[in-house]
């Protein structure tokens, strides 16, 4: 869910500017107000703010008048996307809405997971901090799409207003300003290609985003360097590893006990290898531990050993107590402990 202080914030964020904006629309202030406004392309409604500008007409025109034959087979080829596109949309969309109805018949909750299409709600499926990543991507992929519109408009001769952007309550997005009687009065298939040209433009963003996700690795590889180790990426809260004596995130792996680590299949080894063989340990006595300064205070494990400092301890030094033949002899290690975290 949402959490409360967020919602507050936006929804007296956007009290704020609503009677701020009715305050001076009625004040002495209203004509310098809204030619305030009005030279600056904005405009306020409730939970909606717009502004527009004429600043980028020069650039779309230089983009609609660019190599003419080129744009003319681009915006044919988004035209027959577009409508092969919508096509797909209506079945996806219609077997979606039949699944969606069998289910709430069998209320069946099993087969749930297996739905096509899922509707991303903010604190419910997708992560609140992940909401900046989300919105910028719908801002980016909204300025993409109405270029596109633009670009097909001055191509087909429409006279171009002005590019604006706005924020519908938290949702960001963007929007040309074109002429409607020229719209009107182009043909059916222009109209298609200006229609059409915005989600063209998306699907090739989408591509042009895979791409570059696939060869990400390879284009950021000269800012890194591999066969370093393993790095800790995540550390459980309840794990032995965590805590002032345990592993952090960004610790680099080199080495678990006498084994070197490399990489990651290295580490994986490694515990496979120290986890069959016997493992290496330290003996004293118990009379030499009772002169030892610190507190041997004992702490009882899950399977019924003691040891004498718990997790909280700043030191590396913990012993453990077991019998051995006729003397009582005390094991300690200085290595970290280690347990379930992420390693990458």
């Amino acid at each position: 869910m949402i959490p409360l202080p967020v919602v507050v914030c936006v929804l007296g964020g956007w009290c704020a500017i609503y009677i701020g904006d009715t305050i001076l629309k009625s004040s002495s202030l209203k004509e310098s107000y809204e030619e305030w406004l009005v030279s600056y392309g904005l405009s306020v409604s409730p939970f909606h703010v717009r502004w527009q500008t004429a600043f980028f007409n020069r650039l779309f025109y230089t983009w609609g008048r660019w190599k003419p034959r080129f744009l003319y087979l681009w915006f044919n080829i988004g035209m027959i996307f577009g409508i092969a596109a919508m096509f797909a949309s209506v079945v996806l969309l219609g077997k979606t809405l039949m699944q969606t109805l069998s289910q709430m018949l069998t209320e069946n909750p099993a087969s749930q997971n297996d739905q096509m299409l899922q509707v991303v709600v903010p604190g419910v499926n997708l992560p609140i901090s992940q909401l900046s990543y989300f919105f910028t991507a719908i801002l980016i992929s909204g300025i993409i799409h109405e270029v596109g519109h633009g670009v097909a408009a001055i191509r087909e001769q429409v006279r171009f207003n002005g590019f604006g952007i706005f924020i519908f309550i938290v949702y960001p997005g963007a929007f040309v300003d074109l002429f409607t009687t020229h719209l009107q009065l182009i043909s059916p298939i222009q109209q298609l290609r200006i229609f059409c040209a915005g989600v063209w433009h998306n699907f090739v963003l989408c591509l042009v985003g895979l791409v570059f996700l696939f060869f990400l690795p390879a284009i950021l590889y000269p800012f890194y360097y591999t066969g370093a180790g393993a790095l800790v990426i995540e550390v459980t809260q309840d794990s032995p590893a965590n805590g002032p004596r345990g592993l952090f995130v960004g610790d680099l792996v080199t080495s678990l006990q006498d084994c070197s680590v490399y990489s990651v299949e290295d580490w994986h080894a490694c515990l496979e290898n120290i986890y069959q063989k016997p493992q290496k340990g330290y003996c004293i006595k118990s009379s030499i531990l009772q002169q030892l300064s610190f507190s041997t205070r004992g702490f009882k494990r899950l399977d019924g050993t003691v040891e004498c400092c718990n997790n909280n301890s700043l030191t590396d030094i913990c012993f453990s107590y077991s019998n051995n033949l006729n003397s009582q002899m005390v094991s300690f290690y200085l290595n970290r402990k280690v347990h379930f975290f992420g390693i990458q």
